[in-house]
């Protein structure tokens, strides 16, 4: 008697098991389907335009990143462009060993690739055009007419 009553707990318990996890899963395919992102609509007449990169150089700057047209700069483009901003190399200004003391940086801490044979030409444009100067912070005002403030 008192293993009947043993054994019919133990099938209570496994049929309890059973039924919660039929819950959890049911109830979980339930809020997937409540919840689940749409799906995007395919229209075949749809046309994707296509963005063209503007090449062109004004005044010896390419327009598109604002780098200075010189030897090396499509290599400089095409390695540095990737990961970030034009303007995060044209607003800085380092010698050859502060350029690549930089790009060692990039390389140990953000998985910047290994130039080859492309980094001497990439170092050799950066420290051409992008080398430390010593015109301040902003070029003087050529104002010939002033006024006074009242």
């Amino acid at each position: 008697m008192k293993g009947d009553f043993i054994h019919q707990v133990k099938q209570l318990s496994r049929l309890l098991f059973l039924f919660l996890l039929l819950f959890i899963v049911l109830f979980g395919g339930l809020f997937y389907w409540v919840n689940r992102p749409p799906k995007p609509a395919l229209e075949i007449d749809e046309i994707i335009p296509v963005v063209a990169v503007d090449d062109s150089i004004e005044n010896g700057i390419h327009l598109a990143t604002g780098f200075v047209d010189d030897e090396g700069m499509q290599a400089t483009i095409q390695n540095c462009t990737n990961c970030h901003s034009a303007k995060l190399v044209t607003q800085n200004r380092m010698s050859r060993e502060g350029w690549e003391a930089t790009i060692r940086w990039m390389q140990e801490t953000q998985n910047l690739w290994d130039l080859g044979n492309n980094e001497d030409l990439i170092l050799s444009y950066l420290a051409k055009n992008y080398a430390p100067t010593s015109k301040g912070r902003r070029q003087n005002i050529d104002q010939t007419v002033w006024y006074e403030l009242e």
